[in-house]
């Protein structure tokens, strides 16, 4: 099941999942707001995507600087779909994790999506409910790292556990005001992202497997967006362990390595 929405902005559109998702979106008639920091990169995306029949309104900028994303999503129109998908990911590779890096993660995993949900919100509060009396729908993508404090990357499995809970919390309030939110937590997806990983990714899936089934479930109306059940069941598992014991495993296992 996936829906055709009419008006969609999602952020971190220029690569990997995100560029899965606004090639997903397109179709005639769809109106597609895409950000991305490269600009190359991004139009290529936007012409795939005009290729397929959509509109789209590219816009380069950093999902940190608050200022440009309230303008640039204040200035969209009537928005059905908000997909805050940019996101940078890094571990310690087996030391500490450098304080710039955690600042860095933090300020793009969490801060950007609050740059991205916030005014998306605020705009949907305004708009017309739609033939089924939702407003908009916002989506957080977050990660099945969300459940497992890794001590190889304590900064990134931080930042994506608290923008999963944001989501999953503020969608019991939102839905009373005809706005959903969603909590999106893929597994390992095959993007530039993960391509630097040097261990094994267990179900490793490809982008556009993951566009899809992150689609089906805001379509399903479902808050937590959590794929593929067999990652998804080892998450909660590993994050069930008591700490020592789960530290004592994670320092057998190749660590994630730091930002380059």
């Amino acid at each position: 099941m996936q829906a055709a929405w009419d008006a969609v902005l999602i952020t971190g559109a220029s690569s990997g999942l995100g560029r899965a998702l606004a090639l997903a979106c397109a179709r005639p008639g769809a109106v597609l707001h895409l950000s991305g920091r490269d600009a190359a990169r991004l139009e290529e995306v936007a012409q795939a995507c005009r290729a397929k029949g959509a509109q789209v309104r590219p816009a380069v900028l950093s999902v940190t600087d608050a200022a440009a994303m309230a303008a640039w999503i204040g200035a969209a129109g009537r928005l059905d779909l908000v997909i805050a998908n940019a996101g940078i990911s890094a571990g310690t590779g087996g030391a500490t994790e450098p304080a710039a890096q955690s600042r860095a993660i933090f300020e793009t995993n969490v801060t950007g999506v609050l740059n991205t949900a916030l005014p998306a919100i605020d705009a949907m509060a305004t708009q017309a409910p739609g033939a089924d009396g939702v407003r908009g729908r916002v989506a957080v993508i977050a990660s099945l790292a969300a459940f497992v404090a890794a001590p190889g990357a304590p900064a990134y499995c931080a930042t994506k556990a608290a923008v999963q809970r944001w989501a999953e919390a503020l969608d019991a309030t939102e839905r009373a005001r005809g706005i959903r939110v969603h909590a999106v937590c893929p597994g390992y997806v095959r993007t530039p992202m993960t391509a630097r990983n040097a261990f094994p990714m267990t179900f490793l899936m490809d982008a556009e497997d993951a566009a899809r089934r992150t689609l089906a479930g805001i379509a399903r109306g479902r808050v937590r967006i959590a794929y593929p059940w067999p990652t998804y069941a080892l998450a909660r598992l590993a994050g069930a362990l008591p700490p020592a014991l789960k530290a004592w495993i994670f320092a057998r296992m190749p660590a994630k390595g730091q930002a380059g």
